[in-house]
């Protein structure tokens, strides 16, 4: 027994109080970690998608003009476009650990509310199709930010297992730091902004619950654990939910498709807003081809019309030269980025009442396929009696990164086929999914 005790206190002493601290709290948790993430696919899995703005956020301004609203969302999209243009060049490194999910906090433009553990605990993430990795906050706490629901506590969850770095999911780290002293697999997001994440890669059961389908477990789904937490300015969220193409993430483990439907992002009060993960997830509508480059998912813009007339623009400014530019669809960003063909226009007048008879605007992509935008999609109210378009140029010229909006994508069940490598575009009214 003295031997024993002489070689833990060697071991300690190897490692630091943080990593120490970490692993007594997890050996209690679980004695016999998972080697490898085997998930139960099921047909498929709905939630609801809360917009920043909506009467349902946590946050929620009743007291917010459209001005207030539309400085936000142009503010968040310039700082989104930053992060995509930095992950699409390598200006910095790009992998989950230590890339800036959420360019800008408060920048969650649609948030999605699911519960971790047995018991079910309810938490509120950020939706981010250029990140991979789903991840909470976890008591015990070192240190966290403030968070709008319980902090999740793994001790008390039946279901929750430690990934060991044996695991084929233990990939969020570079092998010398990927390990603690107990071979528990270990991750350390470190965000531009200065908002970190750091703790356990484990698995744990997650309910998505809608009155529709009722509760829809999936089990053992790869998340990490952080027990060490700050962010730049404090929030409402309690992690992030990456849906991007790499191994780890959530859109791959339950059948590489997934959808989500935006019917509007400007009306407070509009319930259907959805998103739809897993096999059963319909992919439906006309169908464009996907490529994914730097964990991003680019799209082959041809094209730009006005009504019947197609703008007189060379197709090579949309497509990637070298390691820049190109087309990415992004769930993050509100209004949409194009080089050289963008205009930030704005008018005086309104909507309904000027744009009557305005020629719808449409993004030509490859395979045919027509992303049309009617004139509350294409432009946007910004005062009273003001209104812009929702498009505005990418600088940095020719090797600028163009960027298809949520804004641009509403009103359409917009449906990523991983496997098939293909992107579906539904027009459809969302509360018909």
């Amino acid at each position: 027994m003295t031997f024993q005790y002489v070689a833990m206190a060697a071991a300690l002493a190897r490692f630091s109080l943080l990593t120490f601290f970490l692993a007594l709290n997890t050996l209690y948790v679980t004695a016999n970690p998972a080697t490898t993430s085997t998930i139960t696919k099921p047909k498929r899995f709905v939630t609801k998608l809360i917009h920043h703005d909506s009467v349902l956020s946590p946050y929620y301004n009743p007291n917010a003009n459209i001005r207030d609203l539309v400085s936000r969302s142009v503010k968040s999209s310039a700082a989104r476009l930053a992060y995509l243009k930095a992950k699409s060049t390598n200006a910095f490194v790009v992998d989950d650990t230590r890339a800036r999910v959420v360019p800008e906090n408060p920048a969650e433009e649609f948030m999605a509310n699911f519960s971790f553990g047995e018991p079910p605990v309810p938490q509120l993430l950020a939706m981010d199709t250029g990140s991979d990795l789903l991840w909470i906050q976890c008591l015990p706490c070192t240190k966290c930010f403030k968070q709008s629901s319980p902090i999740f506590d793994p001790s008390k969850s039946s279901t929750y297992k430690i990934l060991p770095c044996t695991s084929a999911d233990c990939i969020l780290s570079n092998p010398a730091e990927k390990c603690n002293f107990l071979n528990q697999c270990r991750f350390n997001q470190t965000y531009l902004d200065g908002t970190s994440a750091e703790g356990l890669i484990a698995t744990e059961k997650l309910t998505f619950v809608t009155s529709n389908e009722g509760p829809s477990p999936v089990y053992n789904a790869v998340f990490g654990c952080g027990h060490i937490n700050a962010a730049a300015d404090e929030g409402q969220i309690s992690g992030v939910l990456g849906l991007g193409p790499s191994q780890i993430s959530l859109s791959t483990k339950i059948g590489y498709k997934f959808s989500y439907c935006i019917g509007s992002i400007r009306d407070p009060n509009y319930p259907y807003n959805q998103l739809i993960l897993g096999e059963g997830t319909k992919t439906e509508g006309a169908a464009t081809p996907l490529e994914i480059v730097d964990e991003l998912y680019h799209l082959t813009l041809e094209g730009i019309s006005l009504g019947q007339s197609r703008l007189q623009i060379d197709p090579k400014v949309f497509s990637r030269v070298g390691n820049a530019g190109g087309t990415v669809i992004d769930s993050g960003t509100t209004i949409s980025y194009l080089v050289k063909a963008a205009y930030a226009l704005c008018y005086k007048g309104t909507v309904e009442r000027n744009l009557v008879g305005f020629p719808v605007a449409t993004f030509h992509l490859a395979g045919g396929v027509d992303l049309v935008m009617d004139k509350t999609s294409f432009f946007e109210v910004t005062g009273d009696d003001e209104f812009c378009m929702a498009v505005q140029m990418a600088d940095g010229g020719t090797e600028s990164l163009n960027v298809i909006g949520i804004l641009a994508q509403q009103s359409y069940n917009v449906a990523y086929d991983l496997a098939a490598k293909k992107v579906y575009f539904q027009k459809i009214d969302c509360g018909l999914l």
